[in-house]
């Protein structure tokens, strides 16, 4: 009989911020656009290829509120399509510019394949998923094959928040949103970031107030969440470099500053990342579980340079052709200088798909081997990644996820399985307190939280004040007009705490639309508490600010049947 060594768990993280009617190119819906075509619907598609070859996949995989607002919405639904046009139209282009400067018929093969492959984007959108990608995950939860998590609502960072009342408006109306679009109550959440903050005497790091805080599991608990997911080093301590450093080469700059003001925490030997446990919490009647993730199958991945995204054949992500911005090169050698990379060659993918996935589910035995060995029992593998890592920035990733279910799940020794499920098989026992942290640079709060950001969290801690005294003292109104106010109140301020503007910003990647949609958000949001407080105390308010409003209903259309009770004071 073959021992069975533990389970292998799948977790991807969907998230990008509110896009829509906040520029195109190079930064706005682009980015939502480049995900559905080069992620979403690619992973969507492989995962049903394994179903319909006979397979049983089991993944879980993480959709943000403000990610399934985005991709449903019809402006979204109807940009889309003019996207794909635009990426066919490019390749026939392409082809056309290539045939008339006689290069080789390599380069005209990958235009075509192009084509190809963007045509065939269209036509799952169009016939197969029916314009709804977030319908079309629904029916792989709907059969067993997905455990679909959610998040806080817009990503708000919920370590740093300074309020009670915000992180539960952000997963109170995180709740409300997953029952909209999945007709049930999630089971697990992704807490941004894997930020995690125990509760203890808070000191906010802009004003220096002290006082006593719940830890984030306090919210998840009382928002019905059974389940998290955080980085190693919250549960053994220790230090970590992040998840991001490979992709964002300036954080290793930075962080080489920050390296010698961080005080290293003890390891505790007697807690494994392949286990899954309760978190010590100041509401223990309602305790929560956590998994954690593997740094050792993660790293395989994660990392651009010495992971499989960086072996030489695979398509490089940084050269493009323009003006249609198709991708005609290799990877060809991880620091090769763009004018150095070679012609993508297609036929030599499959072998190096074949090659990486089968180191990678001989990682996975020995990974458990070694942990059944030492311990007596079988554990399991929580393998977490950015979902975005695969197709966009990985191109051939949802190849390679392909092969990694149908491999595991031929593996006997091995049994592939979802976070809720495997919750439900073996619900934890142990309980643990958890280190204060990210799975950013040095797993502190760093990242998002340091000399380039400090006015944004002031921005956001002036808000969450005023949002808490106003809500409090109106949100039992009748008044119609007044919660139509609050209620766009409420989108403003959960756009401002989105997790992504200070990430961008310390990134560098995006930093001038970061800033530019802080300064927005801002702006929106007093010009709306100004308008509140006024109306509310029975003050005229003049035609200008009402079609103000009506302007930022459209623009920022998010949640609609937002719950503008959830930002009370606790």
């Amino acid at each position: 009989m073959t021992k069975k060594l533990g389970y292998f768990s799948l977790v991807l993280h969907s998230h990008l911020p509110w896009v829509l009617n906040h520029g195109i190119w190079p930064h706005g819906t682009s980015w939502l656009n480049e995900a559905a075509a080069e992620s979403y619907i690619p992973i969507l598609e492989e995962i049903n290829k394994v179903i319909k070859q006979g397979y049983s996949p089991k993944l879980t995989i993480g959709l943000t509120p403000v990610l399934c607002e985005s991709l449903s919405h019809p402006s979204f639904i109807n940009d889309f399509i003019g996207y794909l046009d635009q990426k066919i139209n490019a390749a026939l282009q392409d082809q056309h510019d290539f045939k008339l400067n006689n290069y080789p018929i390599e380069h005209i093969k990958l235009a075509e394949r192009w084509e190809q492959f963007y045509s065939k984007i269209k036509d799952l959108f169009l016939e197969v998923y029916d314009k709804n990608i977030i319908g079309a995950f629904k029916e792989l939860q709907d059969k067993g094959n997905l455990d679909i998590i959610t998040c806080s609502a817009t990503h708000g960072y919920s370590a740093l928040l300074s309020r009670e009342s915000s992180i539960q408006a952000q997963f109170k109306i995180a709740v409300d949103n997953y029952k909209k679009h999945f007709g049930r109550s999630p089971t697990g959440a992704w807490i941004p970031e894997c930020a995690y903050r125990p509760g203890y005497k808070w000191k906010n790091p802009i004003t220096g107030e002290e006082y006593e805080r719940s830890g984030v599991e306090y919210f998840l608990a009382k928002n019905g969440i059974k389940y998290f997911f955080i980085d190693t080093v919250m549960l053994l301590g220790g230090k970590s470099m992040g998840v991001y450093a490979a992709r964002f080469p300036l954080l290793q700059q930075l962080w080489k500053q920050f390296a010698s003001q961080y005080n290293e925490k003890p390891l505790d030997f007697e807690k494994s990342q392949y286990e899954s446990y309760l978190v010590s919490s100041s509401s223990p009647q309602n305790p929560v579980g956590v998994f954690t993730r593997d740094e050792k199958t993660g790293i395989v991945v994660w990392s651009g340079e010495h992971g499989y995204p960086g072996c030489a054949e695979y398509l490089d992500f940084h050269k493009k052709h323009f003006p249609g911005g198709h991708k005609y090169w290799k990877v060809t050698h991880a620091k090769s200088d763009l004018a150095d990379k070679m012609l993508y060659w297609p036929e030599d993918i499959p072998r190096k798909l074949d090659e990486n996935a089968g180191h990678f589910v001989n990682l996975v035995k020995d990974v458990l081997r070694d942990y059944n060995d030492k311990k007596g029992q079988p554990g399991i593998i929580s393998a977490m990644y950015d979902t975005e890592l695969y197709g966009h920035w990985w191109f051939e990733g949802p190849w390679w996820i392909n092969r990694i279910l149908r491999w595991i799940e031929d593996e006997p020794e091995v049994d592939l399985i979802h976070s809720r499920g495997y919750m439900e098989k073996h619900p934890p026992n142990k309980t643990v307190q958890l280190l204060e942290g990210s799975w950013g640079q040095g797993s502190s709060h760093w990242v998002w939280l340091n000399d380039w950001t400090t006015y944004v969290w002031s921005h956001i801690f002036e808000c969450e004040k005023k949002i808490e005294d106003i809500m409090t003292k109106n949100a039992n109104t009748s008044d119609q007009n007044l919660i139509k106010i609050l209620k766009q109140l409420a989108r403003e301020n959960l756009l401002l705490q989105s997790s992504d503007w200070p990430f961008l910003i310390t990134t560098w990647s995006a930093r001038d639309y970061a800033e530019n949609r802080v300064a927005l958000h801002f702006e929106n949001f007093n010009r709306l508490y100004t308008m509140a407080s006024k109306y509310a105390n029975g003050e005229y308010i003049d035609d200008g600010e009402w079609h103000f409003l009506g302007k930022l209903e459209i623009e920022d259309s998010i949640f609609q049947d937002i719950d503008i009770k959830a930002f009370m004071k606790e």
